[in-house]
């Protein structure tokens, strides 16, 4: 039966780029080179993508010191020809290692690496110096103590989950207490409560307004018999027209 892998395809934000130090001294030049371009395309790791940036810087010191095999001390010659009529210009190996010793190695390894956007890339994380000095000490230490940062920050990590998780399930269970216990009962009283007041004091002043009007009717009714007076004093009016004319 036949398996199919799924191919690795690495995340920018995954990729890790560490600072290399090559030391030159008595070493041949084809042997270096060969070792830098794959420090620079990044082979020597597991996350290997051809059109990624996946490969570390490098510092080459003591460039000075660099030997070459054979007749190529005396027989290699740098060619450089800008198209133009009459601009050949040749430069033997023994007047280019004296002058511009960094320049071998350069060459060297340029010519290992893609010839397109991105082996002009790495060769921008190649360092070469002549001697032994070099500014690129604080990221090389940087570099070296990576895994020993990385192995405490996951044992931070995993010491800092544990409590964190008892400490989570600890108020769940306080917050399903407090919910169940004072639902059932104040909930009940407190409610019961403001409706028989507000019963209260509605009925009563209800009952004030009905009591004011007999008040009322009485008063009317006080009123009624002082007009009924005048009415008895006409009879004796009449009375007294009937005597004068008896």
């Amino acid at each position: 039966m036949v398996t199919k892998l799924k191919q690795y395809n690495p995340k920018a934000s995954e990729i890790v780029n560490d600072w290399k130090v090559v030391d030159a001294d008595g070493q041949v030049l084809g042997r270096l080179a060969s070792q830098v371009a794959m420090y620079l395309m990044g082979k020597h790791k597991p996350t290997y993508v051809p059109y990624m940036l996946t490969g570390d810087f490098v510092v080459v010191i003591n460039a000075s010191k660099i030997k070459v095999t054979g007749l190529k001390a005396e027989q290699k010659i740098y060619k450089r020809y800008s198209q133009y009529p009459g601009t050949l210009k040749e430069i033997p190996y023994a007047r280019m290692h004296e002058r511009q010793p960094t320049r071998i190695i350069e060459l060297a390894v340029k010519g290992m690496l893609p010839k397109n956007k991105l082996g002009r890339q790495m060769m921008t994380r190649l360092k070469i110096y002549a001697g032994e000095e070099h500014p690129h000490s604080a990221q090389i230490l940087g570099s070296d103590r990576r895994e020993e940062r990385e192995a405490k920050a996951e044992a931070a990590a995993k010491a800092a989950s544990k409590p964190a998780a008892k400490k989570a399930s600890e108020p769940k269970a306080e917050a399903t207490a407090t919910k169940k216990a004072p639902a059932k009962k104040p909930a009940a009283k407190k409610a019961s409560a403001p409706k028989a007041e507000a019963t209260a004091t509605k009925k009563a002043p209800a009952k004030k307004p009905a009591a004011k009007k007999p008040a009322a009717k009485t008063a009317t009714a006080d009123k009624k018999p002082a007009a009924k007076k005048p009415a008895a004093k006409k009879p004796a009016a009449k009375a007294s027209s009937d005597s004068g004319e008896k």
